[in-house]
């Protein structure tokens, strides 16, 4: 019987080695975001999932719909309210059944749910450290996790369940920097279907008899220019991305709004006039769930700072805040949004994350 030749055996070897190479580059946590990001812009899905945060919980379900590159999805609170939101074409419809009332307003980009865990793959960098943490079953199903987590008390980071076989995430946490679990989004069913029908995208409720308010922008334009707001030291990563000045509706006062990312989490800011002749606002600061705000006045101005950042974020970005040379507004920000995640999730919160 013939002997391997020596130069066949050692080109083996090599193979081999290779292929584990490969076979451990295709298992990295940033390849699985990368899967889970792929899953969640080309899938269609169906699913039932409880939302907590501010120590409440609700049950929502969800369908959602690719269709030549357009994004349907519905959203139903199973809980008795009816709540139901609606994106389609371009537009976000909130039902309100309670008040009989229907909220239309501009889509921004992302779709209603998993928006910010879409993103998380390609936003990271050297502000959160990736890492993979294990194996663990969600809903039956074996899931990968993968720790996103923030290297500072400036923002929240994620752990995210990923399902091993379709790459779509089954349960996600926003973290603080101490481990502690600000919002939780859990689902307990979730089908892959083919196909969404039309008619599993229209609202439950007959709406024909309901008040229905459509949000164009309150803003116009600001024709006259104003003060350049510029941070003096913002916290680490964050950077300007949206800078607007727009005139209040009904008044000839403007409010300036500037926006500050670092990629992935967002704070948006308000800087509009304050009568110095007025009774002085207090400090105002307030955490709602993962929503973190904090409003001051100085130097004739009142500031407020909004967004889904611990609260000596959204202090820190609008303590740093000073008047410079007038300029001329900016552009407006996206239609749709103020630059930091769909419109639902702006103000109290009406809707899921």
């Amino acid at each position: 019987m013939a002997r391997p030749r020596p130069e066949l055996a050692w080109l083996a070897t090599l193979l081999a080695v290779a292929l584990a190479g490969v076979a451990h580059a295709a298992d990295e946590p940033q390849d699985w975001l990368r899967r889970m990001e792929q899953a969640l812009t080309t899938r269609n899905y169906d699913g039932v999932f409880v939302h907590e945060h501010g120590g409440q919980s609700e049950t929502l379900r969800i369908l959602h719909r690719i269709s030549e590159g357009e994004v349907a999805e519905r959203i139903v609170s199973m809980d008795g309210s009816g709540r139901e939101f609606i994106r389609r074409g371009g537009e976000i419809s909130t039902y309100l059944p309670d008040q009989k009332l229907v909220l239309v307003e501009k889509a921004a980009e992302a779709g209603l749910l998993l928006a910010e865990v879409r993103a998380v793959g390609a936003a990271v960098s050297g502000n959160y450290r990736v890492r993979d943490a294990g194996r663990a079953r969600v809903a039956g199903r074996q899931t990968r996790v993968i720790d996103v987590a923030p290297r500072d008390e400036f923002r929240y980071g994620y752990r995210i369940w990923i399902d091993s076989a379709t790459a779509m995430p089954l349960k996600t946490q926003l973290r603080a920097a101490d481990g502690r679990v600000v919002e939780q989004l859990i689902f307990t069913s979730l089908a892959l279907p083919a196909e969404v029908a039309d008619a599993a995208l229209q609202p439950a409720v007959d709406a024909r008899g309901y008040r229905w308010l459509r949000h164009r922008g309150g803003l116009a334009a600001a024709e006259t220019p104003g003060p350049a707001w510029q941070p003096e030291e913002l916290p680490p990563g964050f950077r300007m991305t949206v800078r607007s000045t727009q005139r209040l509706p009904g008044s000839g006062r403007s409010v300036t709004h500037l926006v500050f990312s670092d990629g992935l989490a967002a704070v948006s800011v308000f800087v509009e006039p304050h009568d110095r002749d007025a009774e002085e606002l207090p400090i105002d600061s307030s955490s709602v769930g993962s929503s973190s705000a904090f409003s001051t006045t100085f130097d004739g101005r009142r500031v407020t700072a909004i967004g889904e950042v611990p609260p000596e974020t959204v202090r820190a970005i609008a303590r740093s805040l000073r008047a410079g040379a007038a300029t001329q507004a900016g552009p407006r920000p996206p239609a749709g949004g103020d630059g930091f995640g769909p419109p639902i999730r702006s103000g109290a919160r009406s809707g899921p994350r």
